[in-house]
């Protein structure tokens, strides 16, 4: 994979665990990275594994999940550019708690683990945006926790639906249409749950009358029904 060479200052300063740097500290951290690339579907790192540094995602997609033994899988978050990577092993010392995987060509800005530290200790405000951030990432894995206990699959699906309907749906003589960001196996590992489920689902809203369904492409027929479906819930 052939990608032109980023200006890494540039991607460091971006990110909200450097965003406080000056333009100098950042070029000096920057000389202590490596640049890394990975192809559409090839593994940052693996659950399990010894966390040796940050990763800093300067292009493309990277998916954070967990796998059953079983071999379900869960997705926990998918991380775009400007955003890093599994901070917390980087500090506690432990191994990684999840898988990461490109989801598209992804250039990476990698940090080890021993520089960022060493930086940390010289600026006591990278440790607090650490802090920050691995807070938010608590809050949203307690929210992945609270929707697979409390909820059905028909409900965050629903909920799916009714967010892509008003954030991204094109209002035609047929309905709203709107098209599945993910294919309904990659959707099911994001709703925790398995694909039958998710095609089942759309199938029995179908015969609701609430949806036309073609593989990835919806058209919502009711918008306000299924507003309420999920209002009722």
């Amino acid at each position: 994979m052939t990608i032109e060479r980023i200006d890494l200052a540039g991607v460091l300063g971006k990110t909200a665990l450097l965003s406080g740097l000056s333009q100098p500290e950042l070029h000096t951290l920057a000389a202590r990275t490596v640049r890394k690339l990975f192809s559409t579907g090839e593994l940052l790192f693996s659950e399990g594994e010894p966390c040796n540094g940050l990763h800093i995602i300067a292009r493309g997609k990277v998916r954070i999940f967990k796998t059953s033994v079983g071999g379900r899988e869960q997705v926990l978050a998918v991380n775009v550019p400007g955003e890093s990577v599994a901070e917390l092993p980087v500090f506690d010392g432990g191994p990684f708690p999840a898988s990461a995987v490109a989801t598209e060509e992804a250039e990476i800005v990698y940090i080890s683990r021993r520089d960022l530290q060493a930086y940390c200790m010289d600026h006591p405000e990278v440790a607090l945006k650490v802090l920050e951030v691995v807070g938010a990432r608590l809050r949203r894995l307690v929210g992945i926790i609270e929707e697979l206990s409390f909820t059905t699959v028909r409900q965050r699906l629903i909920a799916v639906l009714v967010k892509l309907a008003h954030g991204e749906g094109r209002t035609t003589s047929r309905g709203i249409e709107i098209q599945l960001p993910a294919s309904h196996q990659e959707l099911a590992n994001q709703l925790g749950t398995v694909r039958e489920l998710i095609s089942r689902n759309l199938m029995r809203l179908q015969a609701e009358g609430l949806l036309d369904v073609d593989a990835r492409q919806i058209v919502v027929k009711d918008m306000k029904g299924l507003s309420a479906l999920l209002e009722s819930t």
